[in-house]
């Protein structure tokens, strides 16, 4: 990844992005989901789950990187967490 002259953090993040999507159609062809109410005000299904912390780790990235002297490793354990927590009870 050196002709985009990504981070390491930056690289590890968005190649985990994309192996969590491609887990996600996996899981999703082989079996369908449907809808639920958990934490969230609204009904969802595992994808608009996986959307909604998606948005949520780089909202997590933004702040740490923005207004924090933290680590960006530490943001990325925090939005693995948070994703984690929204899939289960979300």
């Amino acid at each position: 990844m050196a002709w985009m002259v990504w981070t390491t953090p930056t690289m590890v993040f968005f190649v985990v992005i994309a192996a969590m999507l491609t887990a996600m159609t996996t899981w999703e062809i082989i079996s369908p989901t449907v809808e639920r109410k958990g934490f969230l005000p609204i009904s969802t299904t595992r994808g608009d789950r996986f959307f909604i912390g998606l948005l949520s780790a780089a909202y997590i990235h933004l702040v740490v990187v923005g207004f924090t002297p933290l680590s960006i490793w530490l943001a990325l354990g925090v939005s693995v967490l948070w994703l984690l927590v929204l899939m289960r009870w979300g």
